[in-house]
């Protein structure tokens, strides 16, 4: 046991000897984790998220209920954050103001559009009047929201004035109104959905700790295990290069003469890898807790999920050793690996909108379960909320391990 700790802890102090090695292992994620925070307005005072106070500028000409229904939406305190909501009475002074890149978008509510979706006569009226959204081109992701948020109250809309002729039509097939009165009930029915919509939110987003508490979602509890958990990758493929570089030099040949046993020396290798993992992943959380007063949980859970998802990377690093033959194609695969993992597994985007056939292949990265696991801690669960994730990095480094054990026995690669 002793010469395996020796031999893991040499391991550890060469990597970490290696400039090039430290900056990839500990500057990077921290450089990049910062520059997220600066990209999303972490570090300006601002929203967590990177799209808020959007500039829009609204134009009502309907002196009817659902124009003052929009625009007080667009004012509300929901959406106060999201939106800096600023009211124009001219509609072509709005969209000039779009052309001059100082608005994300316009909207003009023309003159009839209330009327046209609930009549307030028995007359026929023709088509439904709508809405106008002229959005800026340079400012995509900010014209998108304010479209979707148009969208979304239109269709509210549409949906109780469907809602009301259904109504009205079972109530004349039922005979309980008079076809002279459908017209009126109509209006009424269409104006009370429009009451409702003004007057209450169909979605509340709440964040609720485990213990009750309410939580204020950190986008770096995100951006900063996916950096860790990225690098981490480069970590464990330098302790799999050190192996083969020292085969090749002569010095793993030379050892392996010694009385220090096969199962030593390879257990060594292995505890190198791991120990240099879980240095990195330790200091990068200690750094932005300190640096950048990241929350990331219950100190418990957090320090077993580093382990485990530190273990599972090690079992990738000791694959990726056992099917090369040499340090520079280790390396070479690692950095393919490092993307490739850091892609699938979460470590750039949310995969919450990615279709089930990738989120199933991210399951077998560790960054997957790492960052997962990680943004609910930071999001007040505990160690329970974690279980899964904590087996399924475990089980995964444990058959990892084998295979590569299994793969070294048989190429050769540890004999004397």
């Amino acid at each position: 046991m002793k010469k395996t700790l020796l031999i893991g802890w040499k391991d550890v102090l060469l990597i970490f000897r290696d400039k090039a090695a430290l900056i990839l292992m500990l500057a990077a994620p921290l450089a990049m984790t910062f520059g997220m925070g600066l990209v999303t307005g972490r570090f300006t005072g601002s929203s967590s998220s990177a799209v808020s106070d959007i500039p829009v500028v609204v134009v009502n000409q309907d002196s009817g209920t659902l124009g003052n229904a929009l625009v007080e939406v667009l004012q509300s305190a929901d959406l106060a954050d999201l939106l800096d909501t600023r009211v124009a009475t001219d509609a072509a002074g709005a969209r000039q103001q779009v052309d001059d890149d100082t608005v994300a978008a316009a909207i003009v509510i023309p003159a009839g559009f209330s009327d046209s979706i609930i009549p307030q006569t028995s007359a026929p009226t023709g088509p439904a009047v709508s809405i106008s959204l002229f959005t800026n081109p340079t400012r995509p992701t900010s014209a998108g929201v304010v479209k979707a948020l148009v969208e979304g109250f239109v269709h509210q809309i549409e949906v109780g004035r469907v809602g009301a002729q259904v109504i009205v039509s079972q109530l004349l097939r039922e005979g309980l109104i008079q076809a002279q009165d459908a017209s009126s009930l109509a209006a009424q029915v269409g104006a009370s959905q429009a009451t409702t919509a003004r007057s209450s939110s169909s979605i509340e987003l709440r964040s609720v700790a485990s213990n009750g508490g309410a939580v204020k979602f950190d986008i770096l509890a995100y951006m900063a295990p996916g950096m860790a958990l990225l690098f981490l990758m480069y970590a464990v493929t330098a302790g799999g290069r050190a192996l083969l570089t020292e085969r090749a030099q002569g010095t793993l040949p030379r050892l392996l003469v010694t009385p220090t046993s096969t199962v030593q020396v390879l257990g060594g290798k292995a505890l190198g890898i791991f120990l240099s993992g879980l240095a990195q992943m330790l200091i990068v959380v200690g750094s932005t807790a300190l640096l950048f007063q990241l929350q990331w949980g219950s100190p418990l859970a957090v320090l077993l999920l580093v382990v485990a998802a530190v273990w599972a990377a090690s079992g990738w690093g000791m694959l990726l050793t056992a099917v090369t033959s040499s340090p520079g194609q280790v390396s070479a695969l690692g950095s393919a690996v490092m993307l490739t993992f850091g892609i699938l597994g979460g470590s750039f985007i949310s995969l919450d909108f990615m279709p089930g056939w990738f989120r199933t292949l991210a399951k077998i990265t560790p960054n997957n379960g790492g960052v997962n696991g990680f943004a609910t801690l930071a999001n007040g669960g505990d160690l329970g909320a974690v279980r899964v994730n904590l087996i399924a990095l475990l089980a995964m480094g444990a058959l990892l391990f084998t295979v590569a054990v299994v793969i070294l026995n048989r190429r050769g690669l540890m004999k004397r």
